[in-house]
Parts: C-alpha cells; sequence; structure tokens
C-alpha cells in the first residue's frame, strides 16, 4: 500500500529538526487576506526532458518550486541545472549518487553529500549562489528517505533536512495517472511540502498530473512557496 501523506508517528521517530511541512499560510503580516501555501519539490534531476518538462510547466503556470539534485546529475547536465537557478527556483542537496543511507557507511554517505554540495556550488554562476547556499543554509533532502541517526547527527551544521508531507509516488509505474492524481490532491493540506520526480520512471505520471494539480490547487487560491 502507498501511503501519500507521512504518518505523524514516522515524523515522531526521526530526529528533531527535520522539516516535513513550511507555513501554512502567507499574506497576513502583509495586511491582505492569508493564503494557505504549498511546497512542491522535485527530486533526482536534473536531466534532459523530466526536468525540462517541469521548468516548462511551471514557468507556464507562474510557479516555483524546490529542486533537490543528485550531483552526479548536475555535473552531466550543468546547461540544465544553470536553467532551473535561471528561473529562480530553489535547488537542494540529493547526495552525488543517490545513495541509500541505510546502507552506506557514514564516512562515504557524508562525502558523498559534501561532493554533490561542490558540484552544486561550482555550476551555479555567482548571481545564484544565494539560491545554492542562502545564509549559510544548504537544503539537503535523504534519497529514499533514508538516513541513520549516526548520519542525521553528523551533518554539517549548514544542512537543513526537508522531508514530505505528501508523496505523489508519481513514480509507482502499476499506479495508473488519474489515480495518482486523485491520491495526491487528496493527501494535500495546506503547508504540505509535496515531492515529484523529474525522472525517466516516473514520466508518465509526472506529465499528466503536476500541471493538473497545479491548476487544481491554484483555483482553490493556493500559492506555491520556496523553503
Amino acid at each position: 500500500m502507498i501511503v501519500h501523506r507521512t504518518p505523524t508517528l514516522l515524523k515522531r521517530i526521526f530526529p528533531t529538526g527535520f522539516e516535513w511541512t513550511g507555513p501554512t499560510h502567507t499574506g497576513a503580516d502583509t495586511g491582505t487576506a492569508p493564503q494557505p501555501v504549498l511546497y512542491l519539490t522535485f527530486d533526482d534531476g536534473p536531466i534532459p526532458e523530466e526536468t525540462d518538462f517541469v521548468l516548462d510547466t511551471l514557468a507556464a503556470t507562474q510557479t516555483t518550486g524546490t529542486f533537490f539534485c543528485v550531483g552526479d546529475n548536475v555535473r552531466k547536465h550543468p546547461d540544465i541545472y544553470q536553467r532551473v537557478l535561471a528561473q529562480g527556483h530553489q535547488v537542494g542537496n540529493h547526495t552525488f549518487n543517490h545513495l541509500k543511507g541505510w546502507q552506506t557507511p557514514l564516512p562515504q554517505y557524508l562525502a558523498n553529500i559534501e561532493s554533490c554540495h561542490q558540484v552544486m556550488m561550482q555550476h551555479a554562476p555567482q548571481a545564484h549562489l544565494p539560491q545554492v547556499q542562502q545564509h549559510n543554509k544548504v537544503l539537503f533532502r535523504p534519497p529514499y528517505g533514508r538516513i541513520t541517526f549516526k548520519q542525521a547527527k553528523r551533518l554539517p551544521a549548514r544542512y537543513r533536512v526537508i522531508m514530505w508531507d505528501v508523496l505523489t509516488a508519481d513514480y509507482e509505474q502499476n499506479l495508473m495517472p488519474e489515480k495518482c492524481l486523485k491520491n495526491a490532491v487528496k493527501a494535500t493540506r495546506p503547508g504540505a511540502i509535496v515531492v515529484f520526480h523529474d525522472s525517466v520512471k516516473s514520466s508518465r505520471n509526472l506529465r499528466y498530473v503536476l500541471p493538473r494539480y497545479i491548476a487544481h490547487f491554484k483555483e482553490l487560491g493556493y500559492q506555491f512557496g520556496q523553503l
């Protein structure tokens, strides 16, 4: 069974400081009516075609997102990575080789994260460095959400660990696009950090669900924020 909304009990098991949701509303501090907010995130890119599709969709809908990049993909496709930055999106670290923390020794895991950070900094134009490292903080998401307590404890202080509240499961080959959309919409609530995947495996569901998901929540008055 696919769990689209992260259970509260699971969140409690993880170390303090892991972020599962963001602020639920915006506008109250500006004197305007508060609006509900969602946070779109995209894992595993950047790659040709799929990341380009996401970027085209976000541009067409005037929506912002956060891309958790695999360092080796940044190395292979720096032009797509730079397009992500040029369009004003946030980026985060997703390790250099998409490692499963539970199966990776601590020194190797930490070194892999650092390698990803270095290549992301290397290929970011000077003007876009704040999107990689804001106020000395770097966004990090462990692949598969799998990270040991020891790994989490040893992460450098500059990392903000971003998890998720809604998993679209767009990568599931047996999940039909219409059902994927229905499940994602049903699981969503204000402040949710939502995971899509800009990957070949997710292509069919991603291309069907993402534009319809954005349109649905924009019609309900939601805004899409950055973390």
